[in-house]
């Protein structure tokens, strides 16, 4: 909220203007009329219920209420999960690279692309703030192409993944394909390449020029992309269960583990095809908090349950 006279200066006014912001989301926890890369002085809280927030000031400008609620800690959770994940996914290409005998098939080579497209991911997220702090323009531009860059590529490599369970397991006959990494590198690497100078123009949109770096909740594009290629890993994740179980009852001994068998395999092949992500398209309604928490939870953490 701004306010102004004349585009002219009005401050250490006697009678202090009252400011008041609506909650969009009701809630209970403090709120404070000032700091977070905002200058409080001047200004303070009159009074707090969970709808509304009131503030005594003695000049014009721009004013905002900072809100230490639900998305404070999604934040924590974000932060310590991507270091977690980190981690994992840091020990997952290191034993790859190690152990040569681990990368010479096909599902291994595409397992160290993903885990790498979601690597960079995870290090720009838990970069951001302190790339942010230097308030380079050019800076933020670089890391928010960077960050479209690997969450297109991390999309990418699922569905790369879902690909080849489809030909592995469903298809399985007259697939053969030349060149076969290859291609899925040509398609997982160089594809994002294109999509990010298409986006280089909205760019300027996904930062705040004073601190903040962040990819656009609003770009069509980029949620039209990771919308289909979920639906197309969702079809994949079905059909492969389906192959799955006829797999199973074609076995004359069945054991007594199979369906625990079968939940680490529909567990597994949820976090590879980044089916957790859809979790975000339904975050709406009463249950909006618990499913932001989730998707939260699970996503921040998917580099450590691939390992």
């Amino acid at each position: 909220v701004s306010a102004s006279i004349n585009d002219s200066k009005i401050m250490n006014l006697e009678d202090r203007v009252v400011v008041t912001f609506s909650h969009q989301i009701p809630t209970k926890v403090t709120n404070k009329c000032g700091r977070g890369g905002w200058n409080s002085s001047g200004c303070e809280t009159e009074s707090i219920s969970p709808y509304q927030t009131s503030c005594l000031c003695d000049h014009l400008t721009h004013f905002a209420v900072l809100l230490v609620s639900h998305w404070s800690i999604l934040t924590v959770i974000s932060y310590i999960g991507c270091g977690i994940s980190s981690i994992f996914l840091g020990l997952t290409l290191l034993t790859y690279l190690i152990f040569e005998k681990l990368r010479q098939d096909y599902p291994s080579k595409i397992l160290i692309n993903l885990s790498s497209a979601l690597q960079g991911l995870s290090m720009l997220f838990l970069l951001n703030t302190w790339l942010s702090s230097f308030s380079n323009y050019a800076l933020c531009i670089a890391t928010a192409a960077t960050l479209h860059y690997f969450m297109l590529a991390s999309f990418t490599w699922m569905g790369l993944e879902a690909v080849h369970m489809y030909l592995a397991l469903v298809k399985v006959f007259n697939t053969y394909i030349p060149s076969y990494i290859l291609k899925f590198c040509i398609i997982g690497w160089g594809k994002e390449t294109f999509l990010c100078v298409v986006l280089t123009d909205t760019l300027g949109t996904l930062m705040d020029r004073d601190s903040n770096l962040k990819l656009d909740q609003n770009n069509k594009m980029l949620v039209a992309f990771i919308g289909l290629t979920l639906l197309c890993n969702m079809s994949v994740f079905i059909m492969v269960l389906i192959q799955i179980k006829r797999i199973g009852a074609n076995k004359l001994a069945a054991n007594s583990h199979g369906s625990v068998l079968d939940l680490k395999a529909v567990a597994s092949l949820t976090v590879l095809l980044g089916l957790t992500w859809s979790i975000g398209f339904f975050s709406f309604g009463p249950a909006r908090v618990v499913l932001v928490y989730l998707f939260v939870f699970l996503n921040s953490l998917q580099g450590k349950t691939e390992l």
